[in-house]
């Protein structure tokens, strides 16, 4: 198999699995229990926030764990617009954001507040001032995301940050940097981001697993789900405390050689831009200088699922676009306004540190083959 989708999930290192499945049979106590057992996994569970709290670049009393990134986007605009409701009830976010972002402010619009899109160029990219132009004294939030999902494109945070405090202070800020952890590098002390969602399955860890940083302007952030005290009283719950030591186990893990495994990733991507740039009415999409993982294409003419369905057939994975769209066009696609010829192509290629020039070559010659073989239909 040739694995070319690791933005849509990763392979699950041993170690990562090991550590889970110690604490499902093992370490499977309680950390709300008062008997040693549990208080072990209190203190278990405070040790692997603090990995993850480092590799973020904050204090762990600021990271809380959720099931999953889009749990933690949507705990992050709605405490923010609960926090400025008296601000006012407008959210400035992108077009090109995940699902996650994009729907939970259709829900909100249902309820009565307004939202503006801004829209990238043709290459994907926006620019800090087009989305601080687009701040309004009664804005509750601006939320965009740090890197693409489908294109790669890298988004200017900390400079929306840093113009935020001179256009509206009262503004907070989400990024959701699910694709941007551990593969550019942030911190969030720095970053100038009132909230920062990750998730753990981008990063060789478990699914079922993220986290969401909540910055110091945020005051008594709304809870997610009432009950016990867990993660301070603002989403209450039984921990899941083996996907918790998976997520550190991740870290930790792509931590050691980082920087080679970035290396490595943006090389395997610069390989491939150039191998299939040989292939007839293949377009690349994705712009110079994106994040080293995610490679955005177009066979031009030759409809996109069926190209998935073709390679997949031999056993190479790739997409046609985010996973979470489940074979419905994509409204990033959509906000490029790309001829039809060229938007029904659309694929993506991502990597991750075992991805291999010889993956690069075994997709190459099957695109081409495809291309060769196939009529067509767009």
């Amino acid at each position: 198999m040739i694995y070319l989708d690791h933005a849509a999930t990763t392979p699950v290192p041993r170690e990562v699995a090991d550590a889970m499945y110690q604490v499902l049979t093992e370490q499977f106590g309680n950390p709300s229990s008062q008997y040693p057992m549990g208080l072990e996994m209190k203190h278990r569970v405070s040790a692997w926030r603090s990995v993850v709290a480092q590799a973020v670049g904050c204090d762990a009393k600021s990271l809380f764990f959720t099931s999953c990134g889009t749990e933690a986007d949507n705990w992050a605009i709605t405490a923010a617009c609960w926090q400025n409701r008296r601000v006012g009830r407008h959210i400035v976010t992108t077009a090109v954001e995940h699902s996650a972002v994009i729907e939970c402010c259709r829900w909100l619009e249902r309820q009565g507040y307004e939202v503006t899109y801004v829209a990238p160029d043709a290459n994907g990219d926006i620019t800090a001032e087009q989305i601080l132009s687009a701040v309004r004294p009664d804005t509750a939030v601006v939320s965009c995301m740090m890197v693409n999902n489908e294109l790669g494109n890298v988004y200017p945070i900390a400079e929306i940050a840093a113009g935020l405090s001179a256009r509206n202070a009262q503004t907070l800020l989400h990024t959701d940097a699910v694709q941007g952890f551990l593969k550019i590098p942030f911190a969030a002390k720095s970053l100038g981001a009132d909230f920062i969602t990750i998730s753990a399955h981008k990063i060789g860890g478990p699914k079922g697993i993220g986290a969401l940083y909540i910055g110091q302007r945020v005051k008594n952030p709304k809870p997610l789900l009432a009950g016990g005290e867990q993660e301070s009283g603002l989403r209450a719950g039984t921990e899941a405390t083996a996907q918790i030591a998976g997520f550190a186990k991740a870290v930790e893990l792509r931590l050691e050689h980082l920087e080679d495994k970035l290396r490595h990733m943006a090389e395997i991507r610069d390989y491939a831009v150039e191998l299939l740039s040989a292939i007839p009415d293949l377009k690349i999409l994705s712009a110079p200088g994106g994040a080293p993982h995610v490679l955005s294409v177009s066979l031009v003419g030759w409809p996109s699922q069926n190209i998935v369905n073709d390679l997949g057939q031999q056993g190479i994975c790739i997409s046609a676009g985010s996973a979470c769209h489940q074979g419905k066009p994509s409204h990033v696609i959509a906000a490029l306004k790309l001829p039809k010829k060229v938007s029904g192509g659309v694929i993506r290629l991502s990597f991750g540190p075992e991805t291999t020039k010889a993956d690069i070559d075994g997709c190459a010659a099957a695109l081409r083959q495809h291309h060769d073989t196939r009529m067509p239909m767009l």
